[in-house]
């Protein structure tokens, strides 16, 4: 099966790419290599899939809406789309709205526009992100919670991403799964997320911000169960006219001043911490009710944070190394 996968020299986008190459799909990756990181990262991240059979990359903006019809064009083929590609990073959507706009509601959009135009599309599947919930209350976070209450401009394109593939799903009867992601870490992470930054500080000496005293609470999920439900939401697509959205998360939510404290144990040095007041984007705590995807695959997050805090911290040492 040929599946096209956007994101592809991002952090999930490659780890979800090695997993379909290694069960035998043919992966098209694409991904426009924006410098919102260091892009040696992001090339380094192709570069490993390149050396793997079955994977082809094409460095295409989603949101170029000739580059996008002209690469679908040529692969007519394609039965599945994973589209993960997006501009992340909730504060930066302050410096810079209007990337936001152009990647994640206008590059959703072709993306859409593209995938109607397949003859044999089975699935799209898509990120969503657990931001939608803005300053909701109830927890666990459940898919029919109210998120019509952003607090942020990056979780306001999200939703609009999920109501534009709900009209989708209506008009044209595409197959679609969104699925809302609960703060993700691991090898090949992102730069700009608290993992990374906390640990590049803690080996550096240089001081790390916690918020409200590391007392916010966070579902942290390791990417490679994020990897298992992905997968295991792909392979079961909803009926036409029937988009639906899963919470995939690790249902369970540890104090951020937790995550550190192992984090510290696993590099062998003591952050030096200094309080700070929590920014108006970001929320008190997330937790992840995800009853919907354990009902569709069996989806069972099994890396609490004492095992994969480490294996991330030896992942970067060694890249830090590097």
């Amino acid at each position: 099966m040929t599946i096209l996968l956007t994101g592809a020299a991002g952090f999930i986008g490659m780890h979800v790419a090695e997993a379909l190459v290694a069960r035998g799909e043919k992966v098209i990756g694409i991904d426009s290599l924006t410098p919102y990181y260091d892009l040696r990262l992001k090339h380094a991240r192709r570069d490993r899939l390149l050396a793997q059979p079955n994977f082809s990359f094409s460095e295409v903006n989603i949101a170029d809406r000739m580059a996008i019809a002209e690469l679908f064009t040529q692969n007519r083929e394609i039965a599945q789309i994973i589209h993960l590609a997006a501009q992340p990073g909730v504060r930066h959507s302050l410096i810079d709205p209007y990337s936001y706009i152009e990647a994640n509601v206008m590059g959703h959009l072709v993306m859409l526009e593209a995938a109607r135009s397949l003859p044999r599309l089975q699935h799209f599947l898509y990120a969503s992100s657990s931001s939608v919930y803005g300053g909701n209350r109830n927890l666990p976070y459940r898919e029919d919670d109210r998120v019509d209450h952003p607090i942020s401009l990056y979780a306001a394109t999200k939703r609009a991403d999920e109501l534009i593939s709900e009209a989708y799903g209506h008009i044209f009867g595409l197959p679609q799964t969104g699925l809302r992601f609960f703060t993700v870490y691991g090898p090949w992470g992102r730069p700009d997320m608290a993992p990374w930054l906390f640990a590049d500080a803690i080996l550096s000496g240089r001081p790390i911000a916690l918020y409200d005293g590391g007392r916010l609470k966070r579902d942290f999920t390791f990417v490679a169960d994020i990897v298992s439900g992905v997968l295991g939401a792909l392979d079961r697509p909803p009926a036409e006219n029937k988009p639906r959205l899963l919470n995939i998360g690790n249902h369970r939510s540890v104090e951020v001043r937790r995550f550190v404290a192992v984090l510290e144990e696993s590099l062998g040095r003591k952050a030096i911490i200094r309080d700070a007041p929590r920014p108006v984007t970001d929320v008190a705590e997330t937790f992840a009710d995800i009853g919907a995807i354990q009902a569709l695959c069996g989806f069972e997050p099994k890396t609490p944070i004492e095992e994969g805090v480490p294996r991330f911290a030896a992942w970067f040492r060694g890249w830090r190394g590097a």
